[in-house]
């Protein structure tokens, strides 16, 4: 019996230090992945606003999202990741199915259901319509919630006195940007409506992080 006992003591007694190490390493693994956010330049002009914004490669942003259409309506969260050329988004809560999540560049779109499915999208704007009865400008969206233009294609663009971008229409999609707040240091898209004939999405974006490259 005292056997035992003294094996049991030893047992627990490396399960705390097995358990002390972990979380260890997990403070350490967390404090290594934070990465260091920046201020922006000063884009105090339309002009220096499309030049710098349209350098930047590396940031995210999260928030809401209300996407109505004539068959479908949702209310839910969108997180996106930009990385270069490659984004990530999170489309939180669609019809109340779960979280839809799209990652692409500039060649090639792909779609992960609720379900862990992964579809690639050969026309995104259009299967995603077809799939979910709503769609996003996915391939202008990076510009535009920037507030800035797409600069693909031909643009007609309206900016305030303070050389913000108020609307603009491109691609089909007309986009009007209602409200700005300071985030990075300079002012920066809060409230945004993006609509077509057959889709309206309105987003609320909470905060904006800028990173180095």
């Amino acid at each position: 019996m005292f056997v035992i006992a003294i094996f049991q003591k030893n047992l627990e007694s490396k399960l705390i230090r097995f358990a002390r190490l972990g979380l260890c390493l997990a403070i350490i693994s967390g404090c290594t992945s934070v990465r260091p956010s920046i201020d922006l330049p000063n884009i105090a002009t339309w002009d220096l606003r499309q030049e710098a914004l349209g350098q930047l490669d590396d940031w995210e942003f999260r928030g809401r999202i209300a996407v109505k259409s004539e068959e479908e309506g949702f209310n839910g969260h969108l997180n996106w990741v930009q990385d270069g050329d490659k984004f990530f988004a999170t489309v939180g809560g669609p019809l109340g199915v779960g979280a839809v999540k799209i990652k692409g560049d500039r060649w090639k779109v792909s779609l992960t259901d609720k379900d862990g499915i992964i579809t690639v999208l050969e026309d995104p704007e259009t299967e995603l319509y077809l799939r979910y009865g709503w769609t996003v400008p996915i391939n202008s969206f990076r510009y535009w919630v920037l507030g800035i233009e797409d600069p693909s294609t031909k643009v007609k663009a309206e900016v305030d006195e303070f050389g913000r971008l108020v609307s603009l229409r491109q691609n089909d999609w007309e986009l009007k940007i209602s409200r700005y707040h300071e985030s990075a240091g300079q002012e920066m898209p809060y409230n945004l409506t993006v609509s077509n004939p057959d889709t309206r999405v309105r987003m609320v974006i909470d905060k904006w992080t800028f990173y180095q490259r």
